[in-house]
């Protein structure tokens, strides 16, 4: 499904459906494609909050831009901060760069962006 024809809804569904499939790829030790559905999952909630707003959201700068503006408007720099937990699981999906600890201790922070993200719209 193109994003430029999702709805704030289906970014948001999409953000969970992401997020679910991501544990099971992490369980199944294809941690590659599990840590590109947590990046997915991630821009998703983010995709779906900008979208009501309003704001961009159609690049990798549009999406950190709104990350800012959110915990920002939220006073909540966690927001921020978790956005970069998932960012390294892009990065990772790439240049299989994370170790597994920092995949088991991250995991639960992207998962808690997501959450958090979602809950503002």
């Amino acid at each position: 499904m193109a994003t430029t024809t999702m709805s704030p809804r289906d970014h948001r569904q999409v953000a969970l459906d992401f997020l679910a499939a991501s544990d099971e790829e992490f369980e199944r030790g294809d941690v590659l494609q599990g840590a590109e559905k947590s990046w997915g999952a991630a821009t998703h909630a983010v995709m779906s909050v900008a979208q009501e707003r309003g704001w961009a959201h159609d690049s990798h700068r549009a999406l950190k831009n709104a990350v800012v503006r959110l915990a920002e408007e939220h006073d909540d720099p966690l927001i921020r901060c978790n956005f970069g937990f998932a960012e390294k699981f892009h990065r990772h999906f790439y240049q299989d760069s994370m170790e597994d600890w920092e995949r088991e201790s991250d995991r639960p922070l992207v998962h808690e962006f997501v959450r958090r993200v979602l809950a503002l719209s």
